[in-house]
């Protein structure tokens, strides 16, 4: 049974100096011939599994908000009719301040969309600029706002840390501003530099100047602290939520369950198999046209995967992995299976047991990373 669909839309209308996500410039692109592409995808999904009871879809990008009120409004309307989404789901779109016009944000809410999810990274204009971003801290509260009036009430935004030049002062400002914005849920990212990126490229010629581990560790920790002080729950290493606003898509993924990956370049995890379509449009679209998946990749997951993948991915989650859970799933006692790997990171105080979970401490979650690579590789 999967409960989850992601879908991507790869379109936007600049490109950010650090986003390595498979995306092309909107300019001239056969955005039309895509959606069919993408309703195709559906339609075979469907043929294929049978109708889920999908309660979580989540449209990213790319930048969705790119198109045009009457193709957001037709991707919506396929998406509703080959999906046959639940009727109380988590529906997400992806969205860019300053892009949302009041049409597209109609498009949004009749076609079902319930949660948007805002790209506004800083409040800093002048970081803004620096990362590529196009628009300005005013344009978020105005988008938010016109969000809010159509009638939106689940309303998340990503903020990014660690940035070339910022500085924790900068940062402590910017979440200051964002908890002005009455809304739901955050996301914190500290900045990953990845290759084939503006900033990937300033890098290797020692051009760009990042605040260094130590300035990063303390922004996380100036997160964590602000997000609590706020009302803020953190359910998840990088994520925020008032009760009851936790993201029950990105819990998909962190729970270890399959999903639908549909689009360009997207993921899934179906009938046990990780799997990757196409980035280039050409490449994902030919294969559609005669009625076949466009999968660039697949991989059956073996049980010793799974039950690695169920410790790292779980322990991203405050609560943890549960250890009744992984026993049901797989057979298996987690503590007995890793007892080497949870013995040294208990004797390093990375980890905690308590209540039948094993979850980060306080301080392993500023060591996530590390703790997450233990349990990769590490079974016969």
């Amino acid at each position: 049974m999967i409960k989850a669909a992601y879908i991507h839309i790869p379109f936007c209308e600049h490109i950010c100096h650090y986003c390595d996500f498979n995306k092309v410039f909107l300019k001239g692109q056969p955005v039309d011939e895509y959606l069919s592409a993408l309703e195709q995808e559906m339609k075979l999904t469907v043929e294929t599994y049978g109708k889920q009871p999908l309660s979580t879809i989540f449209v990213g990008g790319g930048t969705p908000t790119s198109l045009s009120a009457s193709q957001l409004d037709r991707l919506c309307a396929m998406i509703n009719k080959e999906l046959s989404p639940l009727p109380k789901i988590e529906y997400t779109f992806e969205a860019n301040p300053g892009d949302l016009t009041e049409d597209k944000l109609k498009a949004l809410y009749d076609g079902g969309v319930n949660r948007l999810s805002f790209g506004v990274q800083s409040f800093n204009d002048d970081l803004l600029k620096r990362i590529g971003r196009t628009h300005k801290a005013t344009d978020v509260f105005s988008s938010i706002e016109a969000a809010k009036k159509i009638g939106f009430d689940n309303i998340s935004v990503d903020l990014i840390y660690s940035l070339p030049g910022q500085t924790i002062s900068d940062f402590k400002e910017t979440l200051d501003t964002a908890f002005q914005l009455d809304i739901q849920h955050y996301s914190g990212y500290s900045l990953i530099i990845e290759p084939k990126t503006v900033f990937y490229n300033l890098m290797r010629k020692g051009k760009l100047p990042t605040p260094g581990e130590d300035v990063e560790a303390n922004m996380y920790g100036l997160l964590m602290e602000e997000m609590e002080k706020h009302g803020f729950k953190q359910y998840e290493i990088s994520n925020f939520a008032k009760a009851g606003y936790e993201s029950l898509h990105n819990l998909t993924y962190w729970s270890n369950e399959e999903y639908f990956g549909i689009g360009a370049g997207s993921h899934g995890y179906v009938a046990g198999e990780r799997r990757s379509n196409f980035g280039p449009l050409k490449k994902y679209m030919q294969p559609l046209e005669e009625k076949q998946f466009p999968l660039l990749e697949r991989h059956l997951v073996t049980k010793v995967e799974k039950m690695e993948e169920e410790m790292f991915l779980g322990l991203r989650k405050n609560v943890g992995v549960n250890l009744d859970v992984f026993k049901e799933k797989f057979g298996e006692n987690p503590l007995n299976l890793f007892d080497q790997e949870i013995q040294s990171l208990l004797a390093k105080g990375l980890v905690v047991v308590d209540d039948n979970h094993l979850r980060l401490s306080s301080s392993g979650r500023f060591l996530g990373n590390e703790v997450f690579q233990s349990f990769i590789g590490t079974l016969k």
